[in-house]
């Protein structure tokens, strides 16, 4: 089992913690190494980025003023890198704009937890209540959104998408409202199903896994706290050892009364990797925390996260738990042809053991799930990446034949880079590096979208 250690925040104050002050237009960045010219499109990374200052010893991680990076990629060339605030009710003020035209459900507006293509929109997103924010092709904040009036509360910051039906699936939950709402959005972007899930108490169901037969709900104890909500915090959430831990299992076209739920080893979940079926079992791998937000509220620094997979027997709803790699890793990523289906790579960031609450690390982890092989790609002394993209060679290439795209930190420079492997040559030098006059923090999640 991971172990619990005191965590030191003294890394979230260095360089590629703090916020960048500024909005930035790079045109023309050059390139070193050789671009692949069959990257079209725009590699994005969000996060939160504090207008007005953070302070990691008394603000809350997760925390921050949405912001988006973005650098478009085409013909073997980068054309620019941006940076730009989303312009939630809170950063127009600051910046002395209108505010965002759209919809407002929820206390909250800031989307700087996730990024999503569907339905030809490129939408920023978050948990708690907030509804997306679209944005438009050089980052500008355009409008909230509702999904045309078919969306009845907030939305997630981990919807899946079905490869084959083009659906989009998510998992809504905001405080203080009842059980969990399970979406299913059609290929035109509209809400087509809305079932509202019971759990116990009112959990930080942050994501969710999909197969093409069952959706699976993690019930956790990281819950709603209103001891945190009257002091203020603005993610009132805290481990909760009374509440237990379970996962759900529905079918897809199912609802409340046809979950089947199944006892787990307390933990949280903040990013599943994949879900499929195999006969009367589902197979789910996981990033697993043994504790958060408990004895450090303000960070999820107190296990050092692993990546597990859990077998669920759906015809005794029990689960077998066992971990697949020791290496301290967060952020995974697969090629998305394969989501929801069965699968061999899985790619994670390898963060450094006893740092907590990291956002980047050392490393990219390409693991094979068949032969239980682990490949590193170091990025170099001193220098740290966030969550890679895939992005396949060509629409029929082998699962996990193509490039991955991170953003680099480097603290020898002060600057970012982006970093683009290739994954027949995963453990050598990039393919090619984006190299920025700017710093770039680390954030949260990253997307690439393909096209203008």
């Amino acid at each position: 089992m991971p172990t619990r250690h005191q965590n030191s925040t003294s890394h979230l104050l260095s360089s590629g913690y703090r916020p960048v002050t500024e909005e930035v237009t790079v045109l023309s960045p050059p390139v070193r190494g050789e671009l692949p010219s069959e990257l079209d499109g725009t590699f994005l990374r969000i996060g939160p980025n504090a207008l007005g200052g953070h302070d990691p010893a008394r603000h809350h991680s997760f925390r921050g003023d949405a912001m988006v990076h973005g650098l478009r990629l085409r013909g073997g060339r980068a054309e620019w890198y941006r940076n730009r605030w989303v312009r939630t009710d809170r950063a127009a003020r600051a910046l002395g704009e209108l505010p965002t035209p759209g919809p407002r459900h929820g206390a909250s507006d800031n989307t700087n937890a996730g990024l999503v293509r569907h339905a030809g929109r490129t939408l920023a997103l978050a948990d708690g209540g907030a509804l997306p924010t679209r944005l438009g092709e050089r980052l500008e904040t355009l409008d909230r959104v509702d999904f045309d009036g078919t969306l009845p509360g907030g939305f997630s910051a981990h919807p899946v998408l079905d490869p084959l039906t083009q659906e989009m699936h998510a998992v809504a939950y905001a405080p203080g409202r009842p059980g969990v709402d399970l979406l299913t959005l059609d290929a035109s972007g509209r809400v087509r199903r809305r079932e509202n899930i019971t759990v116990k108490g009112t959990p930080m169901m942050h994501a969710f896994s999909l197969t093409d037969r069952h959706a699976l709900l993690y019930d956790l104890p990281v819950t709603y706290s209103g001891r945190a909500a009257a002091a203020g915090s603005d993610v009132p959430y805290a481990w909760d050892d009374g509440h237990g831990a379970r996962l759900g299992v529905l079918p897809r076209d199912g609802g409340d009364a046809d979950v089947r739920w199944a006892e787990l080893a307390p933990c949280y979940v903040f990013h599943p990797v994949n879900a499929y079926e195999q006969g009367r079992y589902t197979v789910v791998d996981v990033i697993r925390h043994e504790r958060v937000f408990d004895r450090d509220p303000l960070h999820p620094s107190e296990s050092s996260p692993t990546l597990w997979r859990w077998i669920v027997d759906r015809s005794g709803a029990t689960v077998a738990e066992h971990p697949l790699s020791e290496a301290v890793q967060e952020f995974p990523r697969i090629d998305d042809r394969y989501a929801g289906s069965p699968y061999r790579y899985a790619f994670t960031v390898g963060l450094r053991p006893g740092r907590g609450a990291a956002l980047a690390g050392p490393a990219l982890l390409r693991h094979d799930l068949v032969t239980g092989r682990a490949d590193r790609h170091d990025f170099g002394p001193g220098r740290e990446g966030g969550e890679a993209v895939f992005v396949p060679r060509h629409g029929a290439a082998p699962e996990a034949d193509g490039w991955l795209l991170s953003l680099v930190h480097d603290t020898a420079t002060g600057r970012g880079e982006l970093v683009v492997l290739d994954t027949a040559d995963f453990t050598g030098p990039p393919l090619a590096t984006v190299p920025l006059p700017v710093r770039v923090p680390h954030g949260l999640h990253a997307q690439w979208t393909a096209g203008g």
